[in-house]
Protein backbone atom coordinates (compact mmCIF):
# COMPACT_ATOMS: atom_id res chain seq x y z
CA UNK A 1 0.00 0.00 0.00
CA UNK A 2 1.31 3.30 -0.94
CA UNK A 3 2.29 5.72 1.76
CA UNK A 4 -0.40 8.56 2.37
CA UNK A 5 0.30 11.95 1.21
CA UNK A 6 1.29 14.51 3.63
CA UNK A 7 -1.66 17.31 4.29
CA UNK A 8 -0.98 20.67 2.83
CA UNK A 9 -0.30 22.24 5.66
CA UNK A 10 2.17 19.12 6.91
CA UNK A 11 4.11 19.29 3.43
CA UNK A 12 4.71 23.27 4.51
CA UNK A 13 6.37 21.88 7.58
CA UNK A 14 8.60 19.44 5.96
CA UNK A 15 10.09 21.99 3.38
CA UNK A 16 11.37 23.68 6.73
CA UNK A 17 12.36 21.11 7.75
CA UNK A 18 14.46 20.19 4.78
CA UNK A 19 15.58 23.81 5.40
CA UNK A 20 17.54 22.33 8.63
CA UNK A 21 19.13 19.16 7.50
CA UNK A 22 23.09 19.22 8.25
CA UNK A 23 22.30 22.15 10.50
CA UNK A 24 21.04 21.00 13.85
CA UNK A 25 22.92 17.75 14.94
CA UNK A 26 22.70 16.09 17.44
CA UNK A 27 19.33 17.65 17.40
CA UNK A 28 16.57 16.28 14.54
CA UNK A 29 15.72 18.76 11.59
CA UNK A 30 12.38 19.29 12.23
CA UNK A 31 9.70 22.35 10.84
CA UNK A 32 6.68 23.34 11.97
CA UNK A 33 3.55 25.36 10.66
CA UNK A 34 1.27 27.49 13.01
CA UNK A 35 -2.15 27.94 10.82
CA UNK A 36 -5.31 29.86 12.16
CA UNK A 37 -8.03 29.87 9.84
CA UNK A 38 -7.24 28.05 7.20
CA UNK A 39 -4.00 29.87 6.78
CA UNK A 40 -0.25 29.95 7.80
CA UNK A 41 0.32 32.64 10.10
CA UNK A 42 3.77 31.65 10.84
CA UNK A 43 6.50 28.96 10.35
CA UNK A 44 10.01 28.03 11.55
CA UNK A 45 12.66 25.06 11.78
CA UNK A 46 15.16 23.97 14.38
CA UNK A 47 18.19 25.99 14.99
CA UNK A 48 21.83 25.07 15.06
CA UNK A 49 22.53 22.85 18.41
CA UNK A 50 21.77 25.34 21.83
CA UNK A 51 19.23 28.13 19.66
CA UNK A 52 15.45 27.22 18.91
CA UNK A 53 13.19 24.37 17.76
CA UNK A 54 11.24 24.75 15.29
CA UNK A 55 7.68 24.79 17.32
CA UNK A 56 9.40 27.75 19.06
CA UNK A 57 11.05 29.67 15.87
CA UNK A 58 7.05 29.32 14.40
CA UNK A 59 5.14 30.32 17.50
CA UNK A 60 7.72 33.44 17.56
CA UNK A 61 7.00 33.91 13.74
CA UNK A 62 3.16 33.99 14.41
CA UNK A 63 2.99 35.61 17.79
CA UNK A 64 -0.56 36.53 19.04
CA UNK A 65 -2.04 34.64 16.36
CA UNK A 66 -1.06 31.39 17.85
CA UNK A 67 -3.75 31.71 20.23
CA UNK A 68 -6.79 28.89 19.51
CA UNK A 69 -4.69 28.11 16.07
CA UNK A 70 -3.20 24.46 14.76
CA UNK A 71 0.36 23.68 14.43
CA UNK A 72 2.18 21.48 12.38
CA UNK A 73 5.38 19.97 13.27
CA UNK A 74 7.70 17.20 11.72
CA UNK A 75 8.41 15.13 14.83
CA UNK A 76 6.52 14.89 18.32
CA UNK A 77 7.21 18.12 20.33
CA UNK A 78 9.36 17.52 22.86
CA UNK A 79 8.42 17.86 26.67
CA UNK A 80 11.76 17.15 28.83
CA UNK A 81 14.83 19.96 29.31
CA UNK A 82 17.85 19.67 27.57
CA UNK A 83 19.26 22.78 26.53
CA UNK A 84 16.10 24.71 25.43
CA UNK A 85 12.80 24.05 27.66
CA UNK A 86 10.38 21.96 26.96
CA UNK A 87 8.39 22.49 23.19
CA UNK A 88 4.98 21.52 25.24
CA UNK A 89 5.82 24.21 27.34
CA UNK A 90 5.92 26.87 24.64
CA UNK A 91 2.67 25.41 22.83
CA UNK A 92 0.74 24.98 26.06
CA UNK A 93 1.95 29.11 26.84
CA UNK A 94 1.22 30.07 23.52
CA UNK A 95 -2.68 28.67 23.78
CA UNK A 96 -2.69 26.65 20.64
CA UNK A 97 -5.92 24.43 20.23
CA UNK A 98 -4.38 21.58 18.54
CA UNK A 99 -1.04 19.82 17.14
CA UNK A 100 -0.34 17.43 14.20
CA UNK A 101 2.59 15.49 14.55
CA UNK A 102 4.28 13.38 11.46
CA UNK A 103 6.70 11.00 13.34
CA UNK A 104 6.76 10.02 17.01
CA UNK A 105 10.12 10.81 18.65
CA UNK A 106 11.93 7.22 19.50
CA UNK A 107 14.57 9.57 21.73
CA UNK A 108 13.91 7.91 25.46
CA UNK A 109 13.83 11.49 26.83
CA UNK A 110 10.32 11.59 24.25
CA UNK A 111 9.33 8.75 23.32
CA UNK A 112 5.33 9.68 23.99
CA UNK A 113 5.80 11.68 26.60
CA UNK A 114 5.04 15.22 24.64
CA UNK A 115 2.11 13.58 23.39
CA UNK A 116 0.70 12.54 26.46
CA UNK A 117 1.50 16.23 27.99
CA UNK A 118 0.00 18.64 25.25
CA UNK A 119 -3.29 15.87 25.48
CA UNK A 120 -3.32 15.88 29.23
CA UNK A 121 -3.79 19.93 29.38
CA UNK A 122 -6.88 19.82 26.80
CA UNK A 123 -4.82 20.13 23.05
CA UNK A 124 -5.92 18.47 20.31
CA UNK A 125 -3.43 16.04 19.40
CA UNK A 126 -3.11 13.46 16.26
CA UNK A 127 -0.01 11.91 14.70
CA UNK A 128 0.73 9.70 11.34
CA UNK A 129 0.13 12.80 8.86
CA UNK A 130 2.96 12.66 6.15
CA UNK A 131 4.75 10.27 8.13
CA UNK A 132 6.48 8.58 5.28
CA UNK A 133 7.78 11.41 3.92
CA UNK A 134 8.89 13.43 7.42
CA UNK A 135 10.69 10.27 8.35
CA UNK A 136 12.20 10.69 5.19
CA UNK A 137 13.51 14.06 6.02
CA UNK A 138 14.32 12.91 9.44
CA UNK A 139 16.07 9.26 8.51
CA UNK A 140 20.17 10.15 10.19
CA UNK A 141 18.30 11.07 13.52
CA UNK A 142 15.67 8.13 13.63
CA UNK A 143 18.46 5.94 12.90
CA UNK A 144 20.81 7.69 15.24
CA UNK A 145 18.12 7.80 18.32
CA UNK A 146 17.54 4.01 17.54
CA UNK A 147 21.03 2.40 16.86
CA UNK A 148 23.66 5.20 18.16
CA UNK A 149 24.85 5.39 14.14
CA UNK A 150 24.38 7.68 11.63
CA UNK A 151 22.86 6.76 8.46
CA UNK A 152 24.79 5.64 6.50
CA UNK A 153 25.07 7.06 2.11
CA UNK A 154 27.43 5.84 0.02
CA UNK A 155 27.71 8.00 -3.34
CA UNK A 156 29.96 7.26 -6.53
CA UNK A 157 29.73 8.27 -10.09
CA UNK A 158 30.94 5.40 -12.77
CA UNK A 159 30.68 5.27 -16.65
CA UNK A 160 28.34 2.81 -18.64
CA UNK A 161 30.53 0.58 -18.24
CA UNK A 162 31.05 0.11 -14.21
CA UNK A 163 34.28 2.29 -13.88
CA UNK A 164 35.19 5.45 -12.01
CA UNK A 165 38.40 5.68 -13.65
CA UNK A 166 40.31 5.26 -17.01
CA UNK A 167 42.94 2.40 -16.60
CA UNK A 168 45.98 4.93 -15.53
CA UNK A 169 44.19 6.03 -12.62
CA UNK A 170 42.53 9.27 -14.19
CA UNK A 171 39.47 10.42 -13.09
CA UNK A 172 38.87 14.12 -13.50
CA UNK A 173 36.05 13.52 -14.74
CA UNK A 174 33.54 11.00 -15.13
CA UNK A 175 30.33 12.96 -14.31
CA UNK A 176 30.08 15.98 -15.60
CA UNK A 177 28.70 19.74 -14.53
CA UNK A 178 25.74 19.41 -13.45
CA UNK A 179 26.64 16.19 -11.00
CA UNK A 180 29.34 18.30 -9.30
CA UNK A 181 26.65 21.24 -8.74
CA UNK A 182 24.40 18.71 -6.87
CA UNK A 183 26.91 17.12 -4.97
CA UNK A 184 28.04 20.32 -3.55
CA UNK A 185 24.60 20.93 -2.68
CA UNK A 186 23.88 17.86 -1.32
CA UNK A 187 27.50 17.73 1.32
CA UNK A 188 26.30 21.30 3.11
CA UNK A 189 23.37 18.83 4.45
CA UNK A 190 25.92 16.53 5.73
CA UNK A 191 27.58 16.17 8.89
CA UNK A 192 30.73 14.27 8.06
CA UNK A 193 31.86 12.53 4.41
CA UNK A 194 34.21 10.41 4.52
CA UNK A 195 36.95 8.68 1.71
CA UNK A 196 39.31 6.70 1.60
CA UNK A 197 43.12 6.86 1.70
CA UNK A 198 43.37 6.02 -2.11
CA UNK A 199 40.86 8.54 -3.11
CA UNK A 200 43.29 11.31 -1.43
CA UNK A 201 46.29 9.85 -3.36
CA UNK A 202 44.50 9.43 -6.52
CA UNK A 203 42.52 12.60 -6.54
CA UNK A 204 43.79 14.79 -3.43
CA UNK A 205 40.59 16.20 -2.79
CA UNK A 206 39.42 19.23 -0.56
CA UNK A 207 36.13 17.48 0.34
CA UNK A 208 34.58 21.21 1.02
CA UNK A 209 30.93 22.02 0.54
CA UNK A 210 31.20 24.59 -2.27
CA UNK A 211 27.74 25.34 -3.78
CA UNK A 212 28.03 28.05 -6.03
CA UNK A 213 31.69 27.78 -5.86
CA UNK A 214 31.93 29.37 -2.69
CA UNK A 215 32.69 28.56 1.52
CA UNK A 216 31.86 31.20 2.68
CA UNK A 217 28.52 31.01 4.54
CA UNK A 218 28.01 27.15 3.71
CA UNK A 219 27.79 24.44 6.15
CA UNK A 220 31.09 22.09 6.11
CA UNK A 221 31.08 18.60 6.85
CA UNK A 222 33.60 16.82 8.88
CA UNK A 223 35.80 15.42 6.94
CA UNK A 224 36.99 11.72 7.62
CA UNK A 225 39.68 10.05 5.84
CA UNK A 226 40.38 5.97 6.86
CA UNK A 227 44.01 5.25 6.26
CA UNK A 228 44.81 1.91 7.67
CA UNK A 229 48.58 2.55 7.09
CA UNK A 230 49.41 6.26 6.93
CA UNK A 231 49.44 6.69 2.84
CA UNK A 232 48.08 10.43 3.32
CA UNK A 233 50.36 12.93 2.75
CA UNK A 234 50.95 16.38 4.36
CA UNK A 235 50.41 18.02 1.16
CA UNK A 236 46.87 16.96 0.70
CA UNK A 237 44.34 19.48 0.52
CA UNK A 238 42.25 17.56 2.89
CA UNK A 239 44.76 18.99 5.66
CA UNK A 240 43.73 22.85 4.87
CA UNK A 241 40.83 24.58 4.17
CA UNK A 242 37.27 25.60 6.52
CA UNK A 243 36.27 22.43 8.19
CA UNK A 244 37.66 20.22 10.28
CA UNK A 245 39.45 16.95 9.74
CA UNK A 246 39.19 13.72 11.01
CA UNK A 247 42.33 11.09 9.71
CA UNK A 248 41.01 7.16 11.38
CA UNK A 249 43.68 5.24 10.66
CA UNK A 250 45.02 1.82 12.97
CA UNK A 251 48.40 0.95 14.77
CA UNK A 252 49.72 -0.39 11.26
CA UNK A 253 50.24 3.18 10.64
CA UNK A 254 53.39 4.94 11.00
CA UNK A 255 53.78 6.47 14.89
CA UNK A 256 55.47 9.12 12.74
CA UNK A 257 53.21 9.63 10.42
CA UNK A 258 50.14 10.32 13.10
CA UNK A 259 52.49 13.31 14.49
CA UNK A 260 52.94 14.86 11.39
CA UNK A 261 48.89 13.82 10.63
CA UNK A 262 48.17 15.69 14.08
CA UNK A 263 50.96 18.36 13.30
CA UNK A 264 49.00 19.70 10.20
CA UNK A 265 45.76 20.25 12.17
CA UNK A 266 43.84 16.55 11.59
CA UNK A 267 42.52 14.85 14.49
CA UNK A 268 44.32 11.36 14.64
CA UNK A 269 42.09 8.21 15.67
CA UNK A 270 43.42 5.04 16.09
CA UNK A 271 40.86 2.24 15.43
CA UNK A 272 40.56 -1.37 15.74
CA UNK A 273 41.27 -3.45 12.57
CA UNK A 274 39.32 -6.08 11.22
CA UNK A 275 40.85 -8.00 8.34
CA UNK A 276 38.97 -6.57 4.57
CA UNK A 277 38.21 -8.99 1.60
CA UNK A 278 42.33 -8.59 0.28
CA UNK A 279 43.00 -10.65 3.49
CA UNK A 280 44.89 -7.35 5.16
CA UNK A 281 44.23 -5.36 8.38
CA UNK A 282 41.69 -2.10 7.56
CA UNK A 283 39.85 -0.03 10.03
CA UNK A 284 37.23 -1.09 11.63
CA UNK A 285 34.32 0.77 9.94
CA UNK A 286 31.64 -0.44 12.25
CA UNK A 287 33.84 0.99 15.21
CA UNK A 288 34.81 4.39 12.80
CA UNK A 289 30.30 4.39 12.33
CA UNK A 290 30.05 4.31 16.73
CA UNK A 291 32.79 6.85 17.16
CA UNK A 292 30.35 8.90 14.65
CA UNK A 293 27.51 8.16 16.46
CA UNK A 294 28.97 9.16 19.67
CA UNK A 295 29.72 12.29 18.44
CA UNK A 296 26.20 13.08 17.68
CA UNK A 297 26.37 12.60 13.70
CA UNK A 298 23.14 12.05 12.22
CA UNK A 299 24.66 11.59 8.66
CA UNK A 300 27.76 10.08 7.28
CA UNK A 301 28.15 10.31 2.96
CA UNK A 302 30.80 7.85 2.31
CA UNK A 303 32.72 9.05 -1.30
CA UNK A 304 34.59 5.74 -1.76
CA UNK A 305 37.25 4.25 -3.48
CA UNK A 306 35.86 0.41 -4.32
CA UNK A 307 38.00 -0.68 -1.18
CA UNK A 308 36.17 1.41 1.44
CA UNK A 309 32.65 1.14 -0.26
CA UNK A 310 32.93 -2.87 -0.49
CA UNK A 311 34.01 -3.15 2.62
CA UNK A 312 30.77 -0.88 3.83
CA UNK A 313 28.37 -3.60 1.57
CA UNK A 314 29.70 -6.88 2.54
CA UNK A 315 29.27 -5.50 6.32
CA UNK A 316 25.78 -4.32 5.27
CA UNK A 317 26.54 -1.21 6.78
CA UNK A 318 24.72 0.99 3.90
CA UNK A 319 21.36 2.71 4.36
CA UNK A 320 21.30 4.41 0.84
CA UNK A 321 22.92 4.53 -2.54
CA UNK A 322 23.25 7.13 -4.77
CA UNK A 323 24.59 6.23 -8.21
CA UNK A 324 25.55 8.11 -10.61
CA UNK A 325 26.17 6.70 -14.42
CA UNK A 326 27.26 9.00 -17.06
CA UNK A 327 27.23 8.40 -20.55
CA UNK A 328 31.00 6.96 -21.56
CA UNK A 329 32.43 3.87 -21.74
CA UNK A 330 35.71 3.58 -20.62
CA UNK A 331 36.40 -0.21 -21.52
CA UNK A 332 39.62 -0.90 -20.01
CA UNK A 333 39.91 -4.13 -17.89
CA UNK A 334 42.18 -3.00 -15.39
CA UNK A 335 40.25 0.31 -14.75
CA UNK A 336 38.28 0.66 -11.11
CA UNK A 337 34.87 -0.30 -10.31
CA UNK A 338 33.17 2.03 -7.33
CA UNK A 339 32.39 -1.23 -5.68
CA UNK A 340 34.70 -3.83 -4.46
CA UNK A 341 35.04 -6.09 -1.16
CA UNK A 342 34.30 -9.86 -1.62
CA UNK A 343 30.70 -8.86 -2.74
CA UNK A 344 28.25 -12.04 -4.27
CA UNK A 345 29.07 -15.18 -5.78
CA UNK A 346 25.66 -15.97 -6.88
CA UNK A 347 23.29 -13.34 -8.20
CA UNK A 348 21.09 -14.10 -5.38
CA UNK A 349 23.12 -12.67 -2.99
CA UNK A 350 23.45 -9.53 -4.50
CA UNK A 351 21.74 -6.08 -3.10
CA UNK A 352 19.07 -4.96 -4.60
CA UNK A 353 17.66 -1.75 -3.78
CA UNK A 354 14.23 -0.59 -3.25
CA UNK A 355 12.28 2.99 -3.43
CA UNK A 356 14.15 3.36 -6.32
CA UNK A 357 14.06 6.67 -7.86
CA UNK A 358 15.74 8.36 -11.04
CA UNK A 359 17.14 11.95 -11.74
CA UNK A 360 18.76 13.82 -14.40
CA UNK A 361 21.67 15.29 -13.62
CA UNK A 362 22.47 17.06 -17.17
CA UNK A 363 23.98 14.34 -19.39
CA UNK A 364 24.15 12.12 -16.12
CA UNK A 365 21.79 9.90 -14.39
CA UNK A 366 20.90 9.77 -10.50
CA UNK A 367 19.73 6.45 -9.86
CA UNK A 368 18.76 6.58 -5.98
CA UNK A 369 17.71 3.66 -3.35
CA UNK A 370 17.41 1.84 -0.30
CA UNK A 371 19.69 -1.41 -0.20
CA UNK A 372 17.49 -4.97 0.49
CA UNK A 373 20.02 -7.35 2.10
CA UNK A 374 19.73 -11.38 0.93
CA UNK A 375 19.44 -13.66 3.88
CA UNK A 376 20.98 -17.30 3.78
CA UNK A 377 17.77 -18.02 1.93
CA UNK A 378 18.32 -15.78 -1.02
CA UNK A 379 15.17 -13.89 0.77
CA UNK A 380 15.76 -10.26 1.01
CA UNK A 381 15.03 -8.24 3.78
CA UNK A 382 15.44 -4.51 4.70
Amino acid sequence: MAAAEPSPFMRLAIDEARRAVGRTSPNPPVGAVVVRDGAVVGRGHTQPPGGAHAEVMALGDAGERARGATVYCTLEPCAHHGRTPPCTDALLAAGVAAVRYAVGDPDPKVGGRGHAALAAAGVDVEAGDGEAAASEVLAGYLKHRRTGLPLVVVKYAASLDGRIAASSGDSRWVSGPETLAWAHDQRQRLDAIVVGSGTVVADDPSLTARPGGATAGVHQPLRVVVDSRGRTPASAKVLVGPSPTLIATTEASPAGWRAEMAARGAEVLTLPASEGADGRAHVDLEALLRELGRRGMLVALFEGGGVLLGSLFDRKLVDRVYAVLAPLVIGAARAPAPVAGRGAERMADAVRLRDVTVQRLGEDTLIAGVPMWPDATGERRR
